[in-house]
């Protein structure tokens, strides 16, 4: 039956369990901002709302963590769901090696592990709270936006806990499965401002797994929509992540690499820096998928400020911050460079620690590296690609599944290309480095170290 599109104003509930911050603890007086949906005759949306230009996001966050259908702290079953997680997760291939200084030999393989590696901080908070959302709630109906994490063995145990992914057609999440009632756990990425809205309007309880690394990212790209600065940001436009941070941002544009800055610099100066942007038009044809709605390179790109997805090469982020600073100060002279250029730093020290490591392990002998992690990973490919710049072998795989039969492997590299290779652990003695991503488990690593060692047995045998 055909229905007939309309746009209806309705209250995003921005005030609900609203407490204004005096010493009477009183509730603050309502406030209700209005947001613009679109509906599709009187059924709730199927997809995220679409807010109107003067929705506050900074406001309507600030209330709803306050609000009494809204919780990022957990339940009062910490100590028990990390016992679970122990049991689940942890290696004693990995504890023996961090006891012995993080290289251990068994039989003719020496492995070396990276001293920062998996499990960052922020996922393990995320998979301990949505843990915690499940024994809360054993009865009650819940969702999650998107993965918790970029890693199968975490996300296909979550599914046995019956935590469901909001389904997807044609590239749009179908909210309309959610009722009233049920519970919506947000994951470590976080999830766009629209998304939280539309649940908000559900009534649902919200369980709030949001790394707070990546919650300064939005507050940073808060910051320069205030000062009417475009936020550039160093990403992957599809990144649930660099999602999230563009829904809170005024104006943007994400850039992937070194690359694409330089070709937004090389526009501000008018080609003057290396001739590699061309037109107005051009322009927008290549970034048609990374700008915001109304997005002008001639109206836009005369304040900006740099934000990134956190899981970004560090090197190559401050990179990109020095080079936008510079193309300010020869535009506008360096005296006026603060009016026109704002940055704040918004690396995340997990990222950072493991590639710090990574780099320390390619200095280091070894025949080969491996890096254990899911192939949608972001942090996972740029440790690859670290070791890759150093033309040692090395191969990402996201579990011990892609070892075998044989002395085979299928990996993939740092741009996601997919290679198959056999005989790739040599022969005899060999030194292995082997590092993950900050979304892995230990017991994923220890799976995979288990596969090699069963190789070289296999190996060994066959020789005796």
């Amino acid at each position: 039956m055909a229905t007939t599109l309309q746009f209806c104003r309705v209250c995003a509930r921005t005030d609900i369990g609203s407490r204004h911050n005096n010493r009477s603890g009183a509730l603050a007086p309502p406030r209700r901002r209005p947001v613009i949906v679109r509906c599709s005759g009187e059924k709730s949306p199927s997809s995220a709302a679409a807010i109107g230009a003067e929705f506050d996001a900074k406001l309507f966050r600030h209330n709803l963590t306050r609000s009494d259908n809204y919780n990022r702290r957990g339940f009062g079953h910490k100590e028990e769901t990390l016992e679970l997680m122990n049991q689940e997760y942890t290696s004693d291939i990995i504890k023996k090696l961090k006891e012995n200084g993080y290289e251990y030999t068994w039989g003719n393989v020496k492995v070396k592990l990276a001293e920062a590696y998996g499990f960052c901080w922020g996922v393990e908070r995320a998979v301990q709270i949505a843990y915690e959302a499940r024994k809360q709630f054993p009865e009650e109906k819940i969702w999650i936006t998107n993965e918790i994490i970029h890693n199968p063995t975490v996300n296909k145990r979550l599914e046995e806990m019956a935590v469901q992914n909001i389904p997807v057609e044609e590239g749009k999440k179908q909210f309309d499965v959610v009722n009233k009632g049920d519970v919506v756990v947000l994951p470590a990425f976080g999830a766009a401002v629209e998304e939280m809205v539309t649940l908000n309007n559900k009534n649902v309880q919200i369980v709030d797994t949001t790394c707070p690394w990546v919650s300064k990212v939005w507050t940073t790209v808060e910051k320069h929509k205030k000062g009417d600065y475009t936020s550039i940001i160093h990403g992957k436009y599809s990144h649930e992540e660099t999602v999230a941070t563009a829904s809170f941002a005024g104006k943007y544009i994400i850039v992937k690499n070194m690359k694409e800055a330089e070709y937004v610099c090389d526009y501000i100066l008018g080609g003057e820096l290396n001739g590699s942007s061309s037109t107005k038009e051009a322009f927008l044809e290549k970034f048609k998928k990374a700008v915001s709605k109304g997005f002008d390179p001639d109206v836009d790109l005369v304040k900006v400020g740099i934000a990134n997805q956190t899981t970004m090469l560090k090197g190559e982020t401050e990179e990109i911050g020095k080079l936008v600073e510079k193309t300010m100060m020869r535009k506008f002279g360096v005296e006026n460079v603060n009016e026109h250029f704002i940055s704040f730093n918004t690396i995340c020290d997990a990222t950072q620690e493991r590639q710090d490591a990574m780099y320390k392990m390619v200095e280091e002998k070894v025949d080969l590296i491996l890096v254990v992690g899911g192939w949608n990973s972001s942090n996972t490919s740029h440790l690859q690609e670290i070791a890759e710049d150093r033309g040692i072998p090395s191969y990402w795989i996201d579990s011990e599944k892609r070892i075998g039969p044989g002395n085979k492997i299928a990996y993939k590299l740092m741009h996601g290309e997919l290679v198959e290779k056999e005989n790739w652990l040599p022969k005899g003695q060999i030194t292995i480095g082997i590092t993950s991503g900050a979304s892995t488990p230990d017991k994923a690593v220890e799976d995979v170290l288990k596969k090699v060692f069963e190789i070289k047995r296999e190996e060994a045998l066959q020789l005796a």
